[in-house]
């Protein structure tokens, strides 16, 4: 398995999807019911969602590079 066919694999496996998607559903809740005094949980919480965020967009990253690569490697030298 290729890093594209590995990366769309990720992404489509449904216990990565749910585990996501329950986590960030988890982070906005906290976040939700916070107080406005928690600054430290908010910046906290703030931090875990952009790194998740982060984490998808890496593997997305990882498969968008190897579908250029890919249309890349099949066109005519000469183009």
């Amino acid at each position: 398995m290729d890093r594209l066919e590995h990366a769309k694999a990720i992404l489509e496996d449904a216990l990565f999807v749910e585990a996501f998607e329950t986590v960030r559903k988890e982070l906005l809740q906290r976040w939700e019911h916070s107080s406005a005094d928690e600054i430290d949980a908010r910046e906290s919480i703030w931090l875990a969602l952009q790194i998740l965020q982060k984490l998808r967009l890496h593997i997305e990253s990882v498969m968008t590079t190897a579908e250029m690569a890919r249309v890349r490697d099949s066109q005519s030298p000469f183009i």
